[in-house]
C-alpha cells in the first residue's frame, strides 16, 4: 500500500468555478446502467482546498497547443465492468467530442500496470500531445511518465495520485480528497450505530493512495469521535462485489460479532450484503453498512434500508479535465491538486437524489 498522499496546499481563481459532471468506482453492476455523462451530479471544485504549487507551460517545457489540432490520449486503469470506470471513461470521450478535439486515444490496462505503461508508451507513439490519466497504482509507472517526459508531453492525473514530482512527471492531480471521505465515511458510521459496535473495514486495492487515504481517515476519525466503535478486522476485497462477498462471508464467519461495515466503494458493499443476507443477517439492521461511491445501485440500497450511507467519489473528470488542459495551454499555472466536492448521501435524501447517482 502507498504512503498517504502529500498534504494538498490554493485552487487558482480560473479553476474556481469550474464545473464538470460526475460518473463512476468498482466492478461490475447487475443491473442499471450509469446515466449519461450531462444527465446530473456537477463535479465542482471545492473553494478553500488547499492545492500546492502551481505549474505553468513554460515551466513544464512543454508546447503551446490547440486541442482542435492535437492527439489527446486517456489511459483507463481498469476493466469497464464497472460503474465508476463506465462513467469516468464516457464522460473523457463525451467532453473531448465537445470540445472538438482532433483525435482521442483511449486504451484500458485491465487492471495491470505493465500493460497501462506499454499502453501510455503506444499512444505516445501514435503521436499523443496530452495525456490524461487514471493511474493504477501510485506507484510504478515511472517508465511511462519518463516516455512522455522526453517528448514533452503533459500529464494529467485523475482520480489517484502518483507518487512522483508535479510540474516534472506530471501536470497535476484532479480528484476528491480520500482522507476526508474516509473522515466523512466515520462520521455516518458514528450516526448509523450510535457511536457503539464492532466494525470490519472492507479495504480497497493495495498500491494505491486512495485505499491508503480512505483508511487513515475513517480508523482516525473514529479514534477522535467514536471510541465506542471497535475495528475488529481489515480485509481487502480489492475494489470488487465478487471479492467483497468472498470477504464478508469469511469475516462474519470468524467474528460473527460484527454489527457494522465500512466499506472502501460501494461494489464492496453490495458484495457485503449479499454475504449477509446468506448469513441470515439483516444488513443495515442488524449490520450498519457504509460505503463510499455514490452508484446507483448503492443509493438504491439506501432506499431500499440494506446501506446506511453512502460519501460520494465523483467520477466525471472529462469537463474539467479539458479545462484543465484549455487553462493551461491559454497560461494558466494549474494548481498541483485541484480537489472537487462530493456530496453524501443518507436515508434522508437517497430517493430524491437516485437520479444523480451514476
Amino acid at each position: 500500500m502507498s504512503t498517504r498522499s502529500r498534504a494538498l496546499a490554493h485552487v487558482p481563481l480560473a479553476l474556481l468555478a469550474a464545473t464538470a459532471l460526475l460518473t463512476g468506482c468498482t466492478k461490475s453492476e447487475s443491473d442499471g446502467t450509469p446515466g449519461p455523462a450531462g444527465s446530473a451530479g456537477e463535479q465542482v471544485v471545492a473553494t478553500g482546498a488547499p492545492t500546492g504549487a502551481g505549474c505553468t507551460l513554460s515551466q513544464y517545457g512543454a508546447s503551446k497547443l490547440d486541442l482542435k489540432d492535437a492527439v489527446v490520449g486517456f489511459s483507463q486503469s481498469e476493466k469497464e465492468a464497472n460503474p465508476f470506470r463506465i462513467a469516468e471513461t464516457a464522460s473523457i470521450r463525451d467532453e473531448a467530442a465537445k470540445v472538438g478535439v482532433k483525435k482521442l486515444l483511449v486504451t484500458n490496462a485491465q487492471s495491470q500496470l505493465s500493460k497501462q505503461i506499454s499502453d501510455i508508451q503506444d499512444m505516445l507513439a501514435q503521436g499523443a500531445q496530452f495525456l490524461i490519466v487514471a493511474p493504477l497504482n501510485s506507484d510504478g509507472l515511472e517508465p511511462a511518465l519518463q516516455a512522455a517526459a522526453a517528448k514533452k508531453v503533459p500529464v494529467l492525473t485523475i482520480d489517484r495520485k502518483i507518487n512522483a514530482s508535479s510540474c516534472k512527471d506530471y501536470l497535476a492531480f484532479l480528484g476528491s480528497d480520500f482522507v476526508s471521505q474516509g473522515k466523512r465515511a466515520a462520521d455516518a458510521m458514528i450516526k448509523a450505530t450510535g457511536g457503539k459496535g464492532k466494525v470490519a473495514i472492507l479495504l480497497g486495492s493495495s498500491g494505491n493512495n486512495v485505499t491508503t487515504d480512505r483508511t487513515n481517515g475513517f480508523v482516525d476519525q473514529v479514534k477522535a469521535a467514536g471510541p465506542g466503535l471497535e475495528i475488529v478486522a481489515q480485509q481487502t476485497g480489492e475494489f470488487a462485489r465478487d471479492k467483497g462477498q468472498a470477504v464478508m462471508e469469511q469475516l462474519i464467519s470468524s467474528n460473527p460479532e460484527i454489527t457494522a461495515v465500512y466499506a472502501e466503494n460501494d461494489e464492496m458493499a453490495l458484495g457485503a450484503v449479499t454475504a449477509l443476507r446468506s448469513a441470515g443477517k439483516n444488513p443495515g439492521k442488524d449490520v450498519k453498512i457504509v460505503s463510499i461511491d455514490g452508484t446507483r445501485n448503492a443509493v438504491q440500497g439506501i432506499v431500499e434500508g440494506t446501506i446506511n450511507a453512502v460519501v460520494e467519489s465523483n467520477p466525471r473528470f472529462g469537463p474539467l479535465a479539458f479545462k484543465t488542459a484549455q487553462d493551461f495551454y491559454a497560461g494558466t499555472a494549474i494548481s498541483e491538486n485541484v480537489i472537487i466536492s462530493d456530496r453524501e448521501y443518507d436515508p434522508a435524501n437517497a430517493k430524491e437524489s437516485l437520479g444523480s447517482a451514476y
